[in-house]
Parts: C-alpha cells; sequence; structure tokens
C-alpha cells in the first residue's frame, strides 16, 4: 500500500464546500400517493369496461328481441287477410244444422267433412306462425281480448260472462290480431242473487 493509499481521500470541492451525497433513488420507485392513484385509475377502467360489457349485452337481447319480432309479426297483415277465409269456412259450417247433418246424405256429409278438414289445417298453418284462435265461450268477459256487441239477460251465469261468440278473435303472439265479437250475460247468478235479497226485504217490509 503506497502512501497516497494511506491517506483519507479527500471530500472537499474544489471550491473548498464539502460535497454531500444524495440518497439513490430507484426509477421504478412511486411518487408519494401515485399507488392510491392507479388504484383509482385501474377500479374506473373496471367500472368502465363492466359498464361496455353491459350496455353491449343489452344491445345483443334488444337485437334479438327485434329480429325474433320482424319474424313473428313480420306477417301481420298476411295472417289478418287470412283470416277472412277462416271466417268463411266457419259460415260454411253454421250454415248446415246438427239435425241436417244427421240425415244428409253421403256427398253431403263428404263436403261438410271436407269443410271442416280444410279449416282445421287452416288454423294449424296459422299456430306454426303463432296466430291462435281464440275461443272465449264461458269465460268472463276480457276487453283487452274480446269486443262486447250485446248484452243477454243470463240468470244462469255469472254476469260478465261471455255467452256467445259473433267473429272469433285471434292472437298473434302476444298481441291481440283481431278481437273476438261476443255477446256478455248480463243479471247473471250474484246480480240475480242481489234482486232476491232486495224482493225479500221488500216483502218483510
Amino acid at each position: 500500500m503506497t502512501e497516497q493509499d494511506r491517506q483519507p481521500q479527500d471530500t472537499t470541492a474544489a471550491t473548498g464546500e464539502p460535497v454531500v451525497s444524495k440518497p439513490y433513488i430507484m426509477p421504478d420507485d412511486p411518487e408519494p400517493g401515485s399507488v392510491e392513484t392507479l388504484q383509482k385509475e385501474a377500479a374506473e377502467a373496471r367500472d368502465r369496461m363492466l359498464r361496455t360489457l353491459a350496455e353491449m349485452e343489452n344491445l345483443r337481447k334488444r337485437t334479438t328481441k327485434e329480429v325474433a319480432d320482424a319474424r313473428l309479426y313480420g306477417i301481420t297483415g298476411f295472417a289478418r287477410d287470412v283470416l277472412d277465409i277462416a271466417d268463411n269456412l266457419q259460415r260454411a259450417l253454421d250454415a248446415v244444422p246438427a239435425e241436417a247433418r244427421a240425415t244428409a246424405d253421403p256427398g253431403l256429409i263428404s263436403l261438410i267433412e271436407g269443410v271442416e278438414l280444410t279449416e282445421r289445417s287452416l288454423l294449424n298453418a296459422l299456430e306454426k306462425h303463432g296466430v291462435k284462435k281464440l275461443d272465449p265461450q264461458g269465460q268472463k268477459f276480457d276487453p283487452n281480448f274480446h269486443q262486447a256487441m250485446f248484452e243477454v239477460p243470463d240468470a244462469s251465469v255469472p254476469s260478465g260472462t261471455v255467452v256467445q261468440i259473433m267473429q272469433a278473435g285471434y292472437t298473434i303472439g302476444e298481441r291481440v290480431l283481431r278481437p273476438a265479437l261476443v255477446g256478455v250475460a248480463k243479471g247473471g247468478a250474484k246480480a240475480a242473487s242481489a234482486a232476491n235479497n232486495n224482493e225479500s226485504s221488500g216483502a218483510t217490509n
């Protein structure tokens, strides 16, 4: 070891001022508070991603429904025109009384059976495309599906019961294609019971 090595190194700058060493900072060390900032940004990015995914899923569902509705309800006009054919077939069958059928010759019976078969085939074809016939006979009147044409005094059924069908109704999917034209009972069992109670009260008085 030389004499120069034995001597302590001079830590004084040329200007005579002591040199103060600074602590070494790693380039990747985050600045104070940056961890919280990054976490907040990551959470916001995750929220944006989730919202985007939710919007995409809603768009997919809405598009799927619109396509399905277009397929189902796209034939609404055509189906409504076909209902006239179904009505005419039903009128043809209604024009032959049950008594006439019982005594009809084989030719007429074959004709009636052919009309019935045609009507069933037509209704089956309509059902394949989402069109269904309404048969509200004996059901409670529902203004969403029925249109009342007249009222019939009938104490044997509750008031508001459909007792006669003038024209069949049809639905397509969840929509009403054509309401059923019906006759509704008036003064049914409940009303008759109330009337009897009133008469009894009057007789007592």
